[in-house]
């Protein structure tokens, strides 16, 4: 088989890329099946910004886990580095 140049090469991608028929990608073409037998329900263009109350109360449990913990890990390498300096 004999090697393309590049300017064969580019040629044949702007072929393909001017093709009349795309085949649609493996992701679409599953979507498609699987949206055939049980087709999505209507979205809304926007999200409901809060869907449920109580996500927001444990964002606020979690960033507070996460900066004590960082809390602790500066106040026992203080603690070590103090130990270690006598």
């Amino acid at each position: 088989m004999t090697e393309q140049g590049d300017g064969e090469r580019e040629f044949d991608i702007k072929w393909a890329d001017d093709a009349a028929h795309k085949e649609p990608s493996a992701r679409a073409r599953m979507l498609a099946a699987r949206w055939k037998e049980n087709p999505p329900g209507p979205v809304p263009f926007r999200g409901d910004p809060d869907p449920v109350r109580h996500g927001r109360h444990r964002s606020w449990i979690s960033t507070v886990v996460v900066l004590g913990s960082v809390a602790a890990i500066i106040v026992l390498l203080g603690y070590v580095n103090l130990r270690g300096s006598y």
